[in-house]
């Protein structure tokens, strides 16, 4: 996905000529002749070919940044537009609401952004571009590590930064007190015939490869989590009734990935054993939650009963499972009794908030009551909660505080048909008070209504039975996440950081050193330096380098020279001795 480094610090042109002369295929020209794919003379392009050209394309770096930027644009509709695998109630709304766009969304999969067709193919391409580009750029890497470092240039005073000079030490004395330095400052040295080379900054290239592979591996373990994932949601009431174990059918509502499996999920479940909220009492932020937290009774794959407190953003982890408390409401423990006195039902009923001040409703079916005479007879009350109690002239009862400190339900009570015995599934949430086989208990020819208090029992007319508020608790709402791959992902993220700063502040650069008797005898000792990127690192180094051999090797009295080093723009500044 980048370009690698040359071999040689002149090679750059020819490595450019390549380059362009690679971007398409062309395989032998065949001999001219009257007909053909091609213009008259030129090369045609088999299948063999095309499929080189292509497979270049898709592994050039322009492509795979291409796929990149079309990814991200691609996950934009999934964050704006309601997806089925997460809330399906809401893209039912939306079909409704939007006659025209709707069906337009449908057929373009925007409903499904990330399992449609063409996210897919977008992914996978890009999937496919970074392995074509991983793999020879890991074994083209591997190779210069194996390797030494190429050899001293014929002409060294054309390199950015050179520095010559010349002595009555040995020429081997030059190398030796060279090779020491460069080596304590861990560059890499090849001896040559009268001259040593030196690179250092391997890791720059490392650094760049572990940034692609770790971005190959955040694909894999989003695909991974996206396949495999669950999500789901379960409204607990407190006590061994409302425990919930890990099961596909214990779920208020479970999405999950295309390849999920009920039968690979976890072995855990919880009780609620109660729940704790405090609220501010005063102040512009009156009502809002100043402690938040649920004690639950948890078992695992040991089958044993651990105890634990699950609060806001800080979820209990079983099995792979992480447990978010999400909400909280209130819950009506009641008793219900038939026409013949017998207990048609009795536990803890919960109600949904509709506001800050959890003003609630719900409603409480009991299916399996009889009447005075011993008919069967199905029961059903509607219900409104206020926490805090206030009665408004116009409004009715609302609350104005979520704790309990003025609790009272409103209730109605009905009989008949509750639509349980057909089969078809309904909102345990909701009573269908428009049926034409439910009907509403009256009292003088007006509904019974009742505003009830703990401790208070409603009286059925006619002896069909009664109602007792036995006490109020509160229910928490968990919400399951089973998301595998989140520790790839987090480790590939890491990766990345660590291989782009790699990438970015190392500098690959090199040295050469060479020293050969002059005319006169003498030593001439000549020392470059080039860095694969504009930086001054190269020459700071090879000033350094300078300083130990000039000290070892100084110049000779007749002809004193200081040794330099020149900037790239500036050659003038090469000092020769």
């Amino acid at each position: 996905m980048s370009t690698t480094d040359t071999d040689a610090p002149d090679s750059g042109a020819s490595d450019a000529a390549a380059r362009a002369l690679s971007t398409a295929p062309v395989e032998e020209a065949e001999p001219e002749s009257g007909s053909g794919d091609g213009p008259a003379g030129g090369p045609r392009l088999g299948v063999l070919g095309w499929a080189r050209w292509f497979w270049r394309q898709l592994t050039s770096m322009r492509v795979a940044l291409i796929l990149l930027f079309l990814l991200s644009l691609a996950a934009i509709p999934g964050s704006i537009i309601p997806q089925t695998s997460t809330n399906p109630v809401k893209v039912s709304d939306f079909l409704k609401s939007h006659s025209v766009l709707g069906p337009v969304y449908t057929k373009l999969g925007l409903f499904h952004v990330y399992s449609s067709v063409w996210f897919s193919a977008i992914y996978i391409l890009l999937f496919v571009s970074l392995a074509g580009c991983i793999l020879p750029r890991s074994w083209q890497f591997i190779g210069q590590l194996r390797g030494n470092p190429p050899r001293a240039p014929r002409k060294l005073d054309r390199m950015p930064a050179y520095a010559t000079w010349v002595t009555d030490a040995a020429p081997d004395d030059v190398l030796t007190a060279a090779r020491g330095t460069l080596r304590r400052r861990r560059y890499r040295v090849a001896p040559g015939e009268g001259s040593l080379a030196a690179e250092k900054g391997y890791l720059r290239e490392a650094g760049n490869l572990v940034f692609h592979i770790a971005l190959f591996g955040l694909l894999i373990a989003f695909a991974w989590g996206t396949l495999w994932k669950s999500d789901g949601t379960k409204l607990v009431v407190p006590g061994p009734a409302g425990g919930f174990t890990n099961n596909q059918t214990q779920y208020d509502d479970l999405s999950h990935g295309a390849l999920f499996n009920p039968d690979d999920m976890a072995h855990f479940g919880l009780t609620l054993d109660d729940f704790h909220a405090a609220y501010q009492t005063s102040g512009p932020t009156k009502g809002t939650p100043t402690t938040f937290y649920a004690d639950v009774t948890y078992f695992g794959a040991d089958n044993k009963d651990h105890k634990t407190r699950i609060r806001v953003n800080d979820p209990l982890n079983i099995e792979g499972n992480k447990i978010y408390l999400t909400s909280h409401g209130y819950a009506m423990n009641v008793t219900v009794k038939d026409g013949k006195g017998n207990v048609a039902y009795s536990g803890p009923v919960p109600f949904l908030p509709e506001d800050g001040n959890l003003t609630s409703q719900g409603v409480i079916k009991v299916p399996d009551a009889v009447d005075s005479k011993g008919k069967p007879e199905q029961l059903g009350f509607a219900g409104l909660f206020t926490p805090t109690t206030t009665i408004d002239p116009v409004m009715g009862p609302q609350s104005t505080f979520p704790a309990l400190k003025n609790p009272t339900l409103f209730l109605t009570a009905y009989y008949g048909d509750l639509g349980m015995d057909a089969g078809l599934p309904q909102n345990v949430y909701v009573l269908d008070t428009a049926s034409k086989n439910l009907h509403q208990f009256t009292v003088g020819g007006q509904p019974l209504k009742m505003p009830m208090v703990v401790g208070d029992t409603l009286k059925l007319p006619n002896g069909a039975g009664s109602i007792t508020l036995d006490g109020v608790s509160q229910w928490a709402d968990f919400e399951i996440v089973h998301q595998p791959g989140i520790d790839l992902a987090l480790g590939s993220a890491l990766a990345m950081l660590v291989g782009l700063a790699a990438s970015l502040f190392i500098q690959r650069r090199r040295i050469w050193v060479r020293a050969l008797p002059g005319a006169d005898g003498r030593t001439v000792v000549e020392l470059a330096g080039l860095g694969r990127t504009e930086s001054p690192k190269a020459a700071e180094e090879l000033a350094r380098l300078v300083d130990v051999v000039h000290a070892q090797a100084p110049s000779v009295p007749e002809e004193p020279a200081s040794p330099s080093t020149t900037a790239p723009e500036d050659s003038s500044d090469k000092e020769h001795a």
